[in-house]
C-alpha cells in the first residue's frame, strides 16, 4: 500500500509539472484537483523540502523539485518497465503501448493499427497524431514514427525506407511565373513550406551541393499533404517527399524544378528511447510496421534502407 501511495505522489507531482497547472492535471488523471493538490504536499512533506512554488497563475519548479522531477520520471518508468516485464504472461501481450505518428498517413497504415490491435486485444494502444516531435525520453510515449533529414540524438532509430525530397510546383504555376533557373531565382517565386520538426519555419531549402539556399514563403504548414494539396493548385513551390508524389509526377499534375540543384534525402524511422531492454508491445509494433513498409513500397524500398 505504501509504494502504491509513493506511486500515486510522484505521478501527481510529474503529470502537475508536464501540464504546468494542477487542474490540467487533475484532468488529465481524472481525479478532483484537491487530490492532485494534497498528494504533492504529502510528497513535500515527506522530502521535506518544497518542490513547486504556487501562485494564482502559474506553478514554477524550485531547484530541489527540478532534481526531483528528473528522477522521479525515471523512477515512474522502471515501475512501468517492471509491470510490463510481464506483459507477454498467458502469450498475450498486456498493458500499454503509447505511439506517436506524423498526420497524413497512408489508408493502409490505418488499416494496420486497426489489425495490430485486432491481433493484441489484451494491449491499450494509444496513438498520438501530431507534426511535433515528441520527447521520447521523457517517458510520455514508448516508440514513433519519423520522417526527418536529421535523427534526434539519444534515440533507436531503425531506418524503414530513405526517400528523396525534391522541389515540384504545377504545370499551371510554372506557365505563369516561368521555371527557376538557378537557386536565386526562388526569391521571385512563392515558396510553399513546411515547419521543421512541426515548430520552425524551414525557411532554408537544401542543395544538393550540401550547402542550402534561403526561400520566400508565402505559404506555411505543418502538414504535408496540405503543402501538397497547395502545389497541385499553382499556389507555388514546394520541397516534397518523392514517395507521396510519385502519382501526381507520373500524371503530370507536378513538374520537377530546379532538380540538378535541389533536393536532399528523407529518413523514415521508427525511433524509441535507448533502454536496457525493449518492451515486447514496442517489439511487436515495429515488425508491423516493417510488414506494413515491405507490401506497401516492395522493391522500392530497396533504394539505400
Amino acid at each position: 500500500m505504501a509504494l502504491a501511495a509513493e506511486t500515486s505522489e510522484l505521478i501527481a507531482f510529474t503529470k502537475t509539472v508536464d501540464a504546468k497547472s494542477l487542474s490540467r492535471a487533475a484532468a488529465e488523471l481524472g481525479i478532483p484537483r484537491a487530490t492532485v493538490s494534497r498528494r504533492i504536499a504529502q510528497l513535500e512533506k515527506k522530502l521535506n523540502a518544497r518542490l513547486l512554488l504556487r501562485t494564482t497563475r502559474s506553478l514554477v519548479l524550485t531547484e530541489p523539485g527540478s532534481i526531483f522531477y528528473k528522477e522521479a520520471i525515471i523512477a515512474l518508468e522502471a515501475i512501468r518497465q517492471a509491470e510490463q516485464s510481464v506483459s507477454r504472461i498467458g502469450g498475450h501481450l498486456r498493458g500499454d503501448l503509447r505511439v506517436s505518428i506524423p498526420p497524413g498517413m497512408k489508408k493502409s497504415f490505418r488499416a494496420m493499427l486497426c489489425e495490430f490491435t485486432a491481433q493484441h486485444p489484451m494491449l491499450r494502444v494509444h496513438i498520438h497524431t501530431s507534426s511535433h516531435h515528441v520527447d521520447l525520453r521523457s517517458g510520455g510515449y514508448d516508440v514513433a514514427l519519423r520522417a526527418s533529414t536529421h535523427m534526434q540524438p539519444g534515440l533507436i532509430a531503425r531506418t524503414l525506407f530513405r526517400d528523396p525530397v525534391i522541389a515540384v510546383a504545377s504545370p499551371g504555376y510554372l506557365s505563369g511565373m516561368g521555371f527557376p533557373v538557378t537557386q536565386h531565382d526562388l526569391k521571385e517565386h512563392h515558396c510553399l513550406v513546411g515547419l521543421s520538426r512541426g515548430e520552425l519555419p524551414d525557411m532554408y531549402w537544401p542543395l544538393l551541393s550540401g550547402d542550402r539556399v534561403k526561400v520566400e514563403g508565402t505559404f506555411f504548414t505543418d502538414d504535408i499533404s496540405l503543402l501538397c494539396e497547395a502545389a497541385l493548385n499553382s499556389r507555388g513551390i514546394a520541397l516534397l517527399p518523392e514517395e507521396l508524389i510519385r502519382g501526381h509526377l507520373q500524371q503530370g499534375a507536378l513538374l520537377p524544378v530546379l532538380k540538378d540543384i535541389i533536393g536532399t534525402e528523407m529518413q523514415i524511422a521508427v525511433v524509441y528511447p535507448d533502454r536496457h531492454f525493449l518492451l515486447p508491445q514496442v517489439r511487436a509494433f515495429i515488425d508491423a510496421v516493417v510488414i506494413w513498409v515491405d507490401s506497401e513500397l516492395g522493391d522500392q524500398k530497396s533504394r539505400k534502407r
